[in-house]
């Protein structure tokens, strides 16, 4: 009994670490994605713009002029990062939750026989 116990902890202690971790995944995921809407939005600026406008890129304290394909590339180079990532952070979240899932089945296995257990270490002592 007093192993079932231990063990109990231990995948208590695991699924804890899982859920910290889904958080701290989860949190990522919606930083990038209001990255990617912040992106989007000056996407669409820049679309709405002339091919004579003037864009200026902010560098320190310093606005530096800059050509406006040079600065859709940019921000079309940082849309596709910020899609890969998110792509690949909703992998690991999906990952997780199945950790997640099994080891929650595991903790209810564990409990159910610890309930079948109790009543018959009562019952013989």
């Amino acid at each position: 009994m007093a192993d079932m116990q231990t063990q109990m902890q231990a995948l208590s202690e695991e699924f804890q670490k899982l859920q910290t971790e889904l958080d701290g995944l989860i949190e990522a995921r919606q930083k990038l994605e209001s990255q990617q809407q912040e992106n989007q939005g000056v996407q669409k600026e820049f679309n709405s713009l002339g091919d004579d406008a003037n864009i200026y890129k902010l560098i320190g304290p310093v606005l530096l002029k800059q050509e406006k394909n040079e600065a859709l590339m940019a921000v079309n180079g940082r849309l596709d990062f910020i899609e890969k990532e998110i792509k690949r952070i909703e992998g690991q979240i999906k990952e997780n939750q199945d950790k997640s899932d099994k080891l929650r089945a595991e903790i209810l296995q564990y409990q159910s026989q610890m309930q079948q257990q109790a009543p018959a270490a009562s019952a013989s002592a």
